[in-house]
């Protein structure tokens, strides 16, 4: 009788220890995601920073979270700590080996390393997934980086490839209208840029582009409009209008027919 008691106060004393210690896995749970979610909140306000102070706090409660992996390798790269950026997306693929977005960031921070070869892995892993919600991105990215390459027929095929996805991508639009430039296909590069800017006449980035077509076409005054209105749209103190200006005035050199403003 006193065995069969003690067996039952074991076997009680064993679910209370059970019950108590999953309260504790799942209030660190909530708490993680608490700070996931305002260190998200912050990374929308581009307040890298407070966002980072947030997610390391997030890591230490739920360090096994591909979300937040994912978070912290985009709040690196924003702070320009691409090595750092590079561990948290491979951690995060690691826990959740088909997350796509996490495999495009990845790719991204060995673009702005220029680690060509690497990107193009990693964008090629993502390029023909049917579940991914936005190819055209990791499509374009390999465009960009064989045109970093000089392979300028790969680049223009991928370029096209995120176009046929999503006709009106902007960064597409530009990156093939720059790839059409390299291989001396003037008229085909003005025509595509001269389309973008109708589809986006507030983005300073398609004029500019727009406007090194139409200088390498000679045709300086168009050239000029471009960039002027790359400054006009663009914060002067910003680096693309920085060389537009820079532009303008070795066009005004060209061409005594256009004015400074």
């Amino acid at each position: 009788m006193t065995c069969q008691r003690n067996k039952l106060w074991i076997a009680g004393i064993l679910v209370i220890g059970f019950l108590l210690g999953c309260v504790p896995n799942e209030t660190l749970r909530k708490q993680g995601e608490s700070s996931r979610n305002l260190g998200e909140a912050f990374m929308a306000q581009q307040n890298y920073t407070a966002a980072l102070k947030e997610l390391l706090a997030a890591e230490q409660l739920t360090p096994n979270d591909p979300y937040l992996h994912n978070d912290l390798g985009l709040t690196y790269m924003a702070k320009d700590r691409l090595d750092l950026a590079i561990v948290h997306f491979k951690k995060a693929l690691t826990l959740k080996p088909d997350y796509a977005p996490a495999m495009n960031n990845l790719g991204t921070a060995y673009l702005a390393q220029q680690n060509w070869d690497a990107a193009i892995v990693c964008f090629k892993a993502i390029g023909g997934d049917l579940l991914y919600a936005t190819p055209h991105f990791p499509l374009s990215n390999l465009g960009f980086a064989y045109y970093n390459q000089k392979k300028y027929d790969l680049s223009a095929k991928y370029y096209q490839e995120a176009l046929k996805v999503e006709p009106g991508f902007p960064t597409a639009i530009r990156g093939l209208g720059r790839t059409y430039q390299a291989q001396g296909k003037r008229v085909e590069a003005i025509a595509l840029l001269e389309e973008g800017v109708k589809l986006f006449p507030r983005s300073p980035e398609l004029y500019s582009e727009l406007g090194a077509a139409y200088m390498a076409s000679k045709n300086y005054p168009a050239a000029a409009a471009a960039y002027s209105k790359v400054i006009e749209l663009s914060q002067t103190s910003t680096a693309l209008a920085k060389e537009a200006q820079k532009s303008l005035d070795f066009l005004r050199t060209k061409d005594s027919s256009i004015a400074p403003k």
